[in-house]
């Protein structure tokens, strides 16, 4: 299962029973998405949460491909969030918070931990094989965005 499936919509009941409309928990769910990209029923919203929904919509779906927000650049981008956010010095814990705070989304703190755990596994499999393959610019952006992620 992907990261962003255990990405989660904060107050769900609440949103569906505003939009008036049964939408998935899962904030990257295609009728969830479909919701989002089309605004389709934003009016229906607070201020509050139309805002955050909007700025989830704008950071995370601008995207011109044809088949957006099915192309996985939503996904790509969210996972790139959490990663600058780890960056940053947030530890999981907080990047949910922080999550939350802006675009009304969460997870599970062990999900978050696993995954950038799993980041930092990719990114030292990357550096190894770039030193097999002599790539010594490769294996050094691997190693900092590895001690980046580490902390």
């Amino acid at each position: 299962m992907a990261f962003t499936d255990k990405i989660y919509v904060k107050n769900h009941r609440q949103l569906s029973s505003q939009l008036e409309a049964n939408i998935p928990k899962g904030a990257f769910a295609g009728a969830t998405l479909d919701l989002l990209f089309t605004g389709d029923g934003l009016s229906k919203l607070d201020e509050t949460t139309r805002d955050r929904v909007l700025d989830f919509a704008e950071d995370f779906l601008d995207c011109d491909c044809d088949s957006n927000p099915y192309c996985g650049h939503p996904e790509e981008k969210f996972m790139r969030y959490v990663l600058e956010l780890r960056a940053e010095g947030l530890g999981p814990q907080a990047i949910v918070d922080v999550m939350t705070d802006d675009y009304m989304v969460y997870a599970y703190t062990g999900d978050v931990l696993s995954f950038l755990d799993d980041s930092v596994r990719k990114l030292e499999a990357i550096e190894t094989l770039a030193d097999v393959d002599g790539n010594g610019e490769m294996s050094e952006r691997a190693r900092k965005a590895k001690r980046e992620l580490s902390g």
